[in-house]
């Protein structure tokens, strides 16, 4: 009589552990995996960036980096005002891809 009581509770809590399990699943390859694979190819891009590559930052200036310095991390972009200083994080993407997705779309 115990043993079938017994049966009977975990298999219920089984059953109902699903939808959890089910939910968590599609969270993680819907939300969770998509964002990291996106911050490693973005913090790739980042450590990829040369001098004389024009590109473009996430506010919308664009430039050609004159000097990258490492030790405080930041990149300085030469633009038609001058020269401004930047972080690289701020890079959203250089420039010669962007025209390359653009040709390549039409």
């Amino acid at each position: 009589m115990y043993t079938t009581i017994f049966l009977q509770t975990s298999g219920g809590s089984l059953a109902s552990m699903l939808p959890f399990l089910l939910m968590f699943v599609v969270i993680y390859f819907f939300m969770i995996r998509p964002q990291m694979k996106r911050a490693k190819n973005e913090k790739k891009f980042q450590s990829s960036i040369a001098k004389g590559n024009k590109i473009v930052t996430s506010s919308g200036i664009h430039g050609k980096i004159v000097d990258i310095i490492d030790s405080d991390n930041t990149v300085i972009v030469e633009t038609s005002a001058g020269k401004i200083k930047f972080e690289r994080s701020a890079i959203s993407m250089e420039l010669s891809k962007k025209y390359e997705t653009s040709i390549e779309s039409k």
